[in-house]
C-alpha cells in the first residue's frame, strides 16, 4: 500500500537535556522511515513544553501536523501511514520485585504491616535515589506540586526515604511520631490527587516514577493504591500518637 502524501510536516516533541521523549523518537523514526521530510521541532524545557501544550490545547507530546492540520502523537501519526503502532513498553516486575523483597524482610524481622510498609517506602526511595534526575523529569509529567515548583521533584526521594525511617522507627515522642505522620498523609495525599488527575481524568498513557525514572510501570492503579497506602500509614500513625 503506498505512503499518504504528507505536506509540510511539522514534528514537535520534548527533547529535555536529561529526557528525550520516546514516543517523539518513535514519531521521528516512522516519519524517516517513509521518507516524508518534515521539520523537526524539539522542545528543549518543560516551560516550552507547557507553552506548547497550552497554545495547542492538547495534553500530551508529541505533535505531528501537516501543513494547518494537526494529525496527532505517535500512533495518530502511525494510523494515518497505514502502520500498526508500537504497543508501550510497560513491566510490572520492578513493583513486584519491591514488594516481594520488602515482604520476605518483614517477615524475618517480624515487623508487621508498618515494618513492611517502613521497608517498601525505604526501598522505593532508594530507586529514586540512584538517578535522581531521570526521576524528577519523570516525576514532572503528572506531579502536580513539581510542575509549579520544579525542585520538588529532586527533594522528593529524600522526604520519601525519611518516611520510610520515621515509619520504621516508630519514634516513642508523640511529636515526632505526628511529624512522620502528617508528612506520609500528605505526600500519599497529594500522590493520589496528581496519578487520578493524569489517569482518569487527562487519560495519560505515562511510566509511574514510583521505581525511578527509567522504569517501565504504567501509571495507573498500582500508583494510586501505593499512595493510597502511605496516606492511610500516615493516617494510623496521627491516630495512634
Amino acid at each position: 500500500m503506498a505512503t499518504p502524501s504528507l505536506h509540510h510536516v511539522r514534528l514537535c516533541r520534548m527533547d529535555l537535556p536529561d529526557h528525550a521523549c520516546p514516543w517523539g523518537l518513535k514519531a521521528l523514526r516512522l516519519l524517516e522511515e517513509h521518507h516524508i521530510p518534515f521539520e523537526d521541532h524539539p522542545l528543549h524545557s518543560t516551560e516550552e513544553v507547557d507553552a506548547f501544550k497550552a497554545a495547542q490545547g492538547v495534553a500530551t507530546t508529541p505533535q505531528v501536523f501537516a501543513g494547518a492540520e494537526r494529525i496527532g502523537g505517535y500512533t495518530d501519526l502511525a494510523v494515518r501511514l497505514g502502520t500498526r503502532p508500537e504497543s508501550a513498553e510497560f513491566s510490572y516486575v520492578p513493583v513486584i520485585a519491591v514488594f516481594a523483597t520488602a515482604a520476605l524482610i518483614d517477615l524475618a524481622l517480624a515487623g508487621g504491616i508498618s515494618g513492611f510498609m517502613g521497608i517498601a517506602i525505604c526501598l522505593l526511595a532508594m530507586l529514586k535515589l540512584m538517578d535522581v534526575a531521570a526521576f524528577a523529569a519523570s516525576f514532572r509529567k503528572y506531579d502536580l506540586l513539581t510542575q509549579r515548583w520544579g525542585a520538588w521533584g529532586r527533594l522528593y526521594p529524600g522526604v520519601e526515604l525519611l518516611v520510610g525511617l520515621g515509619i520504621l522507627l516508630q519514634p516513642e515522642i508523640p511529636a515526632a511520631a505526628r511529624l512522620i505522620g502528617a508528612t506520609a498523609l500528605l505526600l500519599g495525599a497529594m500522590g493520589m490527587v496528581s496519578v487520578g488527575k493524569a489517569v482518569f481524568i487527562d487519560k495519560l498513557a505515562l511510566n509511574c516514577a514510583c521505581v525511578g525514572g527509567n522504569a517501565k510501570v504504567p501509571l495507573g492503579v498500582v500508583s494510586f493504591s501505593e499512595n493510597l497506602m502511605m496516606a492511610l500509614m500516615g493516617l494510623a500513625m496521627l491516630l495512634v500518637g
